[in-house]
This record gives structure tokens, C-alpha cells and sequence, in this order.
């Protein structure tokens, strides 16, 4: 049956017969046995097939069976792995995803640590923009995530890990660094952005509106570093985190602009629903709650 599952699981997500058959090494007449026997053991049609258009399209119930075959899998290999550390060795493979300010900036110095103590524990890192690792985790590619942005209501479970400061960059001679701060001195300025899906953008977003700041222009950059390199030649200013901005504050190449109150975020580790956690992302969820950077 496990079998099986993998095969129908494979079939539903790369919409064929033949590639299903390509990937996990099997004939095209295994892999439709394979169908036979699930439709069969379920008294259902799972995968309806035109032989004139050599296509297929997965049915309801077919569509309700893979969402839990993938659960099943998930359960069982994590099951597997938690009776090889049954003898306190954290081994496996770990896949983590981090958004792009987390990866870049808190993330290496940690798993650095995290190497240290779990040799055997292979980890898998990929660092996306916070909308990607949210739909990473819920599908099931990721065993966890560590985002910036909000964690989108009732999908995961989630928990707090630090808290990040924010701060207003800007170029390291900008004119309106020495008077003093008010909401108004930000009004008709060009703000550099991070992309749509970053928790930074969506930061931003926030801030703006809640102080009701009208932007002159806003430039759209898809990476941390294009957007404090823009900052440091004069193209605009932007809120971000202070882990990007604070080398090239100490090289004298940007300046934070004083508020009269502290922006803070909080970077969140993220797990889908329904999962059993395994051995390996409990010691590094304790680990990353505990880490001083």
C-alpha cells in the first residue's frame, strides 16, 4: 500500500502516466496497476484517463486521497527517522526554509552552531521570500519555515523566535539626518521596497499607511542587498531590518534616521498542520528559541 500511495502521489502531481513511470523507476503497465489496486482497495475512481487525448484528470476523490496519502507518507517516514534516533542521534535530513532577510543574516551563524552539535543531522536550507516558504510549507516541502511577515491566520502552527529591530536607512549624508524626526519630514519621499511576498515589503506597507505617509515615488528591488545599495548611492530611503544595514552603518555608508518610538517585528518558525514533528526540527526549534545572536 505504501507503495502504491507513492505512485499515486507522483502520478497526481506531474499529471502522467509516463513521467511518474520515469521518476520512481517503474514500467507504465506497474504504475497503472498500481492506480488499479488504490481504486480498487477505495471502491473509487481516482485518476479518469482519455486514451484518444492521452490525458488525465484527477477526480474529487482522487484530488481527497492525495492531500491524505501525502500526510501518510509524511507520518511514516518522520516515524521511520524518530525510531533511528531512538538512541538519542539526531540523524536524518532536515529541510528548512528561511525568508530572504533571515537566511541571509541570522540564519548561516546559527546553523553553524546547529552543525556542531547534530554532525549526523543533514540540513537542507532554502531561502525564498516569505509568500514562497508559507506555500512551501503547506505543501509539505519544507518541515519548517522561519519567516518575517505575518504568519497568514489558521494555515500553521507557529511560534515566535526573536524579535527583530527596524529602522528608517538612509544615505549616509541625506540632508534630513540632523533635524529633528517628525512623521511630516518622511512625506513626498522616494522609499526603496523590497518585492510583493517579502515580510519587509509588508512591513513597509504598514508602516506608511498607519502613519499615513505618502510616498514621492517607490522603487520595487528584489533583494536586501539591492535595496540598501540603492539607500547608500542616494536613490531613496527604506525601513528595514537593522542586521542588513549595520556593517555599512559602522563603514560610514548609511545612517539611521532617529523616531520617537522603536519598529520591532518578529521572525516566526512555522509548521504545517496535522504533522507529527520529528526529533530533528524539535532540537532545532529549542535551539533557535534559545540562540543569542
Amino acid at each position: 500500500m505504501i507503495e502504491e500511495l507513492k505512485t499515486f502521489i507522483t502520478v497526481v502531481e506531474h499529471n502522467s502516466f509516463t513521467k511518474a513511470a520515469d521518476i520512481i523507476k517503474l514500467s507504465q503497465p506497474s504504475v497503472s496497476l498500481h492506480i488499479k489496486h488504490l481504486e480498487d482497495y477505495f471502491g473509487t475512481v481516482l485518476i479518469k484517463r482519455s486514451i484518444k487525448q492521452k490525458k488525465i484528470s484527477i477526480t474529487p476523490t482522487g484530488r481527497l486521497l492525495y492531500e491524505r496519502a501525502k500526510h501518510i507518507i509524511n507520518i511514516l517516514e518522520q516515524t521511520r527517522e524518530d525510531l533511528k534516533e531512538y538512541h538519542n542521534v539526531i540523524r536524518g535530513t532536515l529541510r528548512i526554509g528561511a525568508s530572504l532577510t533571515i537566511g541571509e543574516y541570522f540564519l548561516p551563524s546559527f546553523l553553524g552552531d546547529m552543525i556542531k552539535k547534530y554532525p549526523e543531522l543533514k540540513l537542507e536550507v532554502t531561502i525564498e521570500n516569505t509568500d514562497t516558504i508559507c506555500n512551501m510549507v503547506d505543501n509539505m516541502e519544507l518541515d519548517i519555515g522561519l519567516i518575517e511577515g505575518m504568519v497568514p491566520s489558521g494555515k500553521f502552527i507557529h511560534e515566535y523566535f526573536y524579535e527583530d529591530n527596524m529602522v528608517l536607512a538612509t544615505p549616509y549624508n541625506y540632508y534630513k539626518n540632523n533635524k529633528k524626526f517628525s512623521i511630516d519630514s518622511l512625506q513626498d519621499q522616494t522609499w526603496i521596497s523590497r518585492e510583493e511576498g517579502s515580510g519587509t515589503k509588508e512591513y513597509l506597507n504598514v508602516f506608511l499607511t498607519s502613519n499615513r505617509i505618502s510616498p514621492k515615488n517607490i522603487i520595487i528591488l528584489g533583494s536586501n542587498y539591492a535595496v540598501k545599495e540603492a539607500v547608500k548611492n542616494g536613490l531613496g530611503i527604506t525601513l528595514i531590518s537593522y542586521h542588513v544595514v549595520k556593517e555599512d552603518i559602522k563603514n560610514k555608508q548609511i545612517s539611521i534616521m532617529p523616531t520617537e518610538q522603536k519598529y520591532t517585528r518578529h521572525f516566526s518558525c512555522i509548521f504545517p498542520k496535522g504533522v507529527v514533528m520529528s526529533k530533528g526540527t524539535e532540537v532545532f526549534l529549542d535551539m533557535i528559541k534559545n540562540f543569542q545572536q
